[in-house]
């Protein structure tokens, strides 16, 4: 399946949709520390109900660290730097999908690892800044899954 990874993320509802969402999908969730909440949150479990217990979650001191101890197949940054369309991406399973904290975005030195053709955008409006981290999420993880051909959904 493929790998949801939230780099320091800052907004415990937006991890808990995330939680949500990789329940639902069999994707597993990486958290990148250092987060800006703990994964006992109220607001955390709230957003994401009762799926906790249905998610296959990690946690990560580094981008580092969760490099070499997950090895994913390709690692594909989400950006409003990103120069190809995520909808461009012939996806494969065990990619990672990683996405930045909500106020910053992916910083320039994890932006800079990556090749050029793995940071990726969604196609918005002149003027627009960014869509909702958990909406972004679920829009590219089930493109992702889509061409998949949502292996293991009833």
């Amino acid at each position: 399946m493929f790998h949801i990874v939230l780099y320091e993320p800052e907004i415990p509802p937006n991890t808990g949709n995330i939680i949500r969402l990789c329940a639902n999908s069999g994707a597993h969730l990486h958290i990148i520390q250092p987060a800006a909440f703990s994964l006992d949150d109220k607001k955390l479990r709230r957003a994401g109900l009762d799926y906790r217990e249905f998610a296959n979650i990690s946690e990560h001191q580094s981008f580092a660290e969760f490099q070499s101890s997950v090895n994913p197949n390709r690692i594909f940054g989400l950006s409003t730097k990103g120069t190809k369309f995520y909808s461009e991406i012939l996806f494969e399973a065990g990619d990672a999908l990683l996405f930045g904290p909500e106020t910053r975005g992916l910083p320039n030195e994890i932006l800079h690892i990556l090749p050029v053709d793995r940071v990726l955008r969604i196609p918005m409006l002149k003027n627009s800044r960014s869509l909702n981290l958990s909406n972004t999420a679920a829009l590219v993880l089930y493109e992702a899954w889509r061409q998949q051909g949502f292996t293991g959904a009833i």
